[in-house]
């Protein structure tokens, strides 16, 4: 199992950028897959990014494609999320989120996702 925290959130104008950070403990943490999932004020919660355990292959929601870039450093257990050009419809609820079970091959689907973060609050103003 992985314990996941997320860090970074925060209030930004449109057209800003935040880095979330998203730090891991646990064994094994390099060979897990890792994602982002946001949850906006009524919506349910959806994909944003998923990197593979060694960083080579990504995989972007159309809504972030261009904007956001997922990265991770396994030698720190830390995965990020750069947010650049930020619209207000970016406003969520930010998750980070492990898998063991996707065998370090990225992944979309929130529910091959075992482990999560508490979530941290990106609120976007026009």
């Amino acid at each position: 199992q992985v314990q996941l925290v997320e860090s970074g959130g925060g209030l930004v104008q449109a057209g800003g950028s935040l880095r979330l950070s998203c730090a891991a403990s646990g064994r094994s943490f390099r060979y897990y897959t890792k994602a982002w999932f946001r949850q906006g004020p009524g919506k349910e919660r959806e994909f944003v990014a998923t990197i593979s355990w060694g960083g080579d292959d990504t995989e972007y929601a159309d809504s972030v494609k261009g904007r956001f870039t997922i990265s991770r450093d396994n030698a720190k257990s830390i995965v990020y999320l750069q947010m650049n050009s930020l619209k207000p419809e970016d406003t969520a609820v930010y998750y980070c989120a492990a898998s063991a079970r996707s065998r370090g091959a990225t992944m979309r689907i929130s529910s091959w996702y075992d482990d999560w973060g508490q979530g941290t609050q990106v609120t976007v103003s026009s």
